[in-house]
């Protein structure tokens, strides 16, 4: 487990870029652009799990942003969490309709972390999506996007290493997985906001499948019970979300609108907006205007 005196000493000893190696600099100028340069896009996981919803993510999945989220979850390059912040942040205001959020934000923008298990944060020291979505919390107040982190999804069962599995294995490991945290639906709440789930990686959208039905089901029964949130934890489904729901097939491209909290209805009580993550693979992504 790391100790205080690791932190201090990756804050203050030189060291090489953790994207390629270039000495003397956490993050070099080239690999920062690989991380956080092109704008976030919609992805889209094929086949789609049933309850996903829309995913945004800053960049692909390639050789320089996955030697960057190993060094950070798996080596405590903790450097690092400003800058995969940052790409996060991008993400999250790509859902909410361009970079400054186009369409204003109706509230507070929540964002929800995917747990690690309570193993791998041991074996780590620290929980890397929870620190990244601390960090893209504070990008997005200090650009002007009201936004906390409300870290209340956790493992009630164990599961097994998703690496090697396909998607129809994923769905069944992860399967009932998650629940909400005892006194976690307090913490969504708070006047109107707008939930969003955040990740480092998207693949088949197995485990944000199951974190948004988790947020669902657990919102809806502690409402039954008397003591959820006052007032509701989403605020948009898009265009494309509603006609999914309506015909079971997807819109033609080129007439979604992107983002559009504003302009969304209202969602499944207790439905995540979208989900905001810093990379998928790179034949996921949607192309650009679609």
């Amino acid at each position: 487990m790391r100790g205080w005196w690791q932190d201090l000493t990756d804050l203050v000893l030189p060291t090489d870029c953790a994207g390629c190696g270039a000495p003397r600099t956490t993050l070099c100028p080239r690999c920062r652009t690989a991380l956080a340069g092109g704008a976030p896009r919609r992805v889209r996981p094929l086949p789609k799990p049933p309850g996903l919803p829309a995913v945004y993510a800053s960049a692909p999945y390639a050789e320089v942003v996955r030697a960057l989220l190993l060094a950070h979850k798996e080596r405590g390059a903790l450097t690092l969490t400003g800058a995969l912040g940052a790409a996060l942040a991008g993400a999250v205001r790509a859902g909410l309709g361009g970079p400054a959020g186009a369409f204003g934000v109706p509230g507070t923008v929540v964002l929800v972390p995917v747990p690690s298990a309570r193993w791998a944060v041991r074996a780590r020291g620290h929980d890397p999506v929870r620190r990244m979505a601390l960090a893209a919390a504070g990008e997005l107040r200090r650009t002007g996007t009201p936004a906390r982190v409300a870290a209340v999804l956790r493992q009630r069962r164990p599961v097994a290493d998703q690496a090697g599995l396909d998607a129809p294995r994923r769905l069944a490991n992860l399967a009932g997985a998650l629940e909400i945290a005892k006194g976690g639906e307090r913490l969504l709440g708070g006047g109107r906001v707008v939930l969003v789930l955040v990740d480092d990686l998207v693949t088949t959208g197995a485990t944000l499948a199951e974190a948004a039905r988790a947020l669902r089901e657990g919102t809806v029964l502690c409402r039954e019970r008397g003591n959820g949130p006052t007032r509701p934890v989403y605020e948009n489904a898009t265009r494309e979300g509603r006609e999914e729901r309506q015909t079971g097939t997807r819109p033609e491209k080129g007439k979604w609108v992107h983002g559009a909290v504003k302009n969304a209805v209202v969602n499944a009580l207790g439905a995540p907006s979208y989900a905001a993550v810093i990379a998928a693979p790179r034949d996921t992504f949607e192309i650009a205007g679609n």
